[in-house]
């Protein structure tokens, strides 16, 4: 009997873990992840935007379940129903910013010459440097794009366990524990969602576009679903 409530903490935590790892594969995370992913060829590059999205996830997590457990809050559902709201009109931002840069990624340029006597026009594509050098940076864009995710859903998922724990030490390892998880899940997500990329580029241009639109396009529907069905139809 001793060893209960160890045990009992152990499972807490291990359930926030698994719950982490389950948090990470919804749907509006992965169509906003996406849509940062469909900018990167490599697989490394991809891990490491989910791990960025995680961050960012677990910091606005710890600081609202700090306001929670410490001030004994909770997050109203038309907290919540905001909260998600922008996270449908952030989903909408992306890919509509995923579509434009395939759109703006190549320039089109004409050439004319002569030849024989006679002027002859070229009209050809390249694919813009700036771009293609962006696929080497990491901006603060995943891990504000996580923290969004965070606010929005932690009424939702987290808080449902979170006045089930009396202790508020136990309270703070869950949250750090399911950030945890959620940062695993993410990163392995985005390797995942890596791999068709990494695999058609610069080898089949048209099906990499192809999956690039797909994202973009699934965000923008997913993002205006929600914020339809927490806004307008409430």
């Amino acid at each position: 009997m001793e060893n209960t409530p160890e045990l009992t903490t152990y499972s807490i935590l291990f359930l926030g873990f698994v719950l982490g790892l389950r948090h990470a594969t919804e749907a509006d995370h992965l169509a906003a992840v996406s849509t940062i992913v469909s900018e990167r060829k490599g697989l490394m590059s991809a891990s490491i935007v989910g791990g960025l999205w995680g961050m960012g996830h677990t910091i606005a997590l710890f600081a609202v379940g700090l306001i929670v457990i410490l001030l004994k809050l909770q997050i109203s559902e038309a907290l919540e129903a905001q909260l998600e709201s922008v996270v449908g009109v952030m989903l909408v931002i992306l890919g509509i910013n995923a579509i434009r840069k395939i759109l703006t990624s190549e320039k089109i340029h004409a050439h004319t010459h002569e030849h024989g006597g006679h002027s002859h026009t070229h009209i050809h594509t390249h694919v813009d440097e700036i771009s293609e050098g962006s696929h080497h940076r990491f901006g603060p864009r995943s891990v504000i794009v996580g923290m969004i995710h965070g606010l929005a859903g932690s009424g939702a998922l987290m808080f449902i366990i979170l006045p089930l724990i009396s202790s508020p030490m136990v309270a703070l390892a869950y949250i750090i524990v399911f950030g945890a998880g959620s940062i695993g899940g993410m990163i392995l997500m985005s390797f995942i969602l890596g791999l068709p990329l990494h695999f058609t580029a610069g080898r089949f241009d048209l099906a990499n576009k192809g999956i690039r639109w797909c994202s973009g396009l699934f965000s923008v529907g997913l993002g205006v679903f929600i914020v339809y069905e927490k806004l307008i139809s409430a």
